[in-house]
Formats: C-alpha cells, structure tokens, sequence
C-alpha cells in the first residue's frame, strides 16, 4: 500500500500581478514504513503542499490520497491516518499537558489513552511536565507537546514541518531516536527540514522542491553519488578572490569549493597563493547532501548530468 500520493497538485493564487503557482504539477509517492524528506529553499511550496495534504488548505487540481483515502473525498478517513507536527507553536492556554493530550485523543475517538500518553510523555522528555500548564512550557517544551499531539491517535503516517526548527540539541536527539523507533515499527514518516544532516542521516529517499515544482527525486545514496567527489574546506583571511565567485560556498571565514581531483585542489590554492592571502585547517571531506542540494537550486547541471548518465562524478 502507498502511504501517500500525490498527483499533479497544483495550488494558484490570485495576485495583483497575476496568479501565482505555489504548486505545479507536484507527483510522487510515498511507500508504507518510508522515511521521506522533502526539501526546498524558503517559498519553494513545502508548507502549502503539506497543508493541502492536511486539510488546511485546497488544492487548485490534482489529487492527494493517504493510505487510499482521498484528502477532500474522504476527508474524516484520510486525517485518521495523519499525525501532522506544523511548524508554529499553536497550543491551548488554559489545559495542562496531560489535558491537551486527552483532549486531542477524543477529536479522533480514543478513551482510556492515558498509557499511550504515558508513554509520549516519557519518549519526549515531558514526563515532569504533565500537570504543568502549556503557558508555562518553553517554546522547545511546546514544540514536544505538539508532537505528542499528532502521535497521541497512534496514526501510520506522521508528518514533520519542520519540527526542529529554532530548538536544542538534546530536542533534537531525544525526537529522532523516538520517529525512528516509530519509523523501525512501521509507521511513515514525511519530514520538510533545513536540517539536511538530518534528512541524510534519517530519509532513505528525497524530492527537492523548487519554486513549486519537482526538480529531484531520488534514494539519498543516489544523490550523494551525484554530488562532486570532494569538497577542499579551509579558512580564510582577505576577500575572496574573483575566480571563485558563483562557486564557493563561503560561511564566515570558511570556504567550501568542490574538487574533483587532486589537480583542481592545486589550482585552487595557487588562485589563494598568488592573491596573497593566507589558509588555515586545510581539509578535503566528502560532498554531503548540502553540497547537491545547492547544485541542484542552483541549476548547475552536475546534478542532472550525473543522474542522467547514471554514474557518480
């Protein structure tokens, strides 16, 4: 069975410019027990997708289907299968934790829920937290308690939009070691990140959305296959020089360059040399899936040339 499908889903909205195509003709599927990553810059139309998916919004054309149940025919059926994190903190003020996860059990007809909420409380690190009023909850608290809401109903298929966005690392930890265990059990998993140590860590398979539209989808180790062999990482000191404009990837002081063999790491730092500048903590790694992801929005064509030949570079 496909967890969920999409097909040709577009979204348009009115402007005064015109309209404009949040989502074109985006299809793919989603099998049974994947752990999907779903990727795009800011705007690319990850949020509008996923709130189409969940009821919150209407698709212009297409259709989405979760688990066989259509997100507009079957509406009632289609949500029993979703568990949705969104990205905003949206929480009741005036239950404690243990309410808010109650209450949340009743929209979906579950009774005597308490050892399953128990159990949330635990995984999630909100076990002390149980009586406490959601007011008085930090945002990465909050965030926890989000995320037991959409699993508090044991839904098949979760879905993640942005769930760790702006918390710390012990957040972060303790969630993937649950959606994994989740994930080892069964259940699917879509996650939307800009994280993308985490969806190479975690996602066995991945779409890059772009301005609304499709433009990757492969296995992750497909991927990095298709990425450059080499990335040379240094820091420097000075401008940069002009000959790498458009091709470094610059965070502060570190500079990133692809490097496709020895030869092109020589000619880089003889650029460095006779520019008069001075590197520090040399290093040659591996490409990641960063590294693709920027090829790929920024159309430089190794991504595609490599998919297309089936070969890595």
């Amino acid at each position: 069975m496909t967890a969920i499908s999409f097909q040709s889903v577009s979204k348009i909205y009115p402007g005064a410019r015109g309209p404009f195509n949040a989502l074109d003709g985006v299809s793919f599927d989603i099998a049974e027990g994947e752990f999907f990553g779903l990727l795009g810059p800011n705007g690319a139309g990850k949020t509008t997708l996923i709130s189409i998916l969940a009821g919150l919004a209407r698709a212009s054309g297409g259709s989405i289907t979760v688990r066989g149940f259509d997100v507009q025919a079957d509406y009632a059926q289609a949500r029993r299968q979703l568990g949705v994190v969104p990205q905003e903190l949206v929480f009741d003020p005036f239950f404690t934790v243990r309410e808010a996860l109650r209450i949340q059990s009743g929209y979906f007809g579950f009774r005597k829920n308490d050892a399953w909420i128990d159990e949330l409380l635990h995984s999630l690190g909100l076990a002390d937290k149980g009586d406490a009023n959601m007011r008085q909850l930090s945002g990465g608290m909050k965030r926890r308690v989000l995320v037991a809401q959409a699993l508090v109903h044991r839904p098949p298929v979760i879905v993640l939009d942005e769930p760790t966005a702006g918390v710390d690392v012990e957040l972060r930890q303790t969630l993937w070691q649950f959606i994994a265990r989740l994930n080892r059990e069964g259940h699917s998993v879509l996650l939307t990140t800009h994280y993308l140590e985490e969806a190479e860590a975690l996602c066995g398979r991945i779409a890059m959305l772009k301005a609304g539209r499709v433009v990757a989808l492969e296995r992750t180790s497909d991927l990095l296959k298709a990425a450059s062999s080499n990335v040379l990482r240094f820091k420097l000191d000075g401008a940069l020089p002009a000959a790498f404009q458009g091709k470094a990837r610059v965070t502060g002081r570190i500079v990133q360059l692809p490097a496709h063999d020895a030869h092109e790491i020589e000619q880089y730092l003889a650029v460095i040399r006779q520019a008069g500048l001075r590197v520090e903590d040399v290093e040659v790694r591996k490409a990641d899936l960063e590294d693709v992801f920027l090829d790929v929005m920024a159309d430089r064509g190794a991504y595609q040339e490599a998919m297309a030949a089936e070969v890595p570079l």
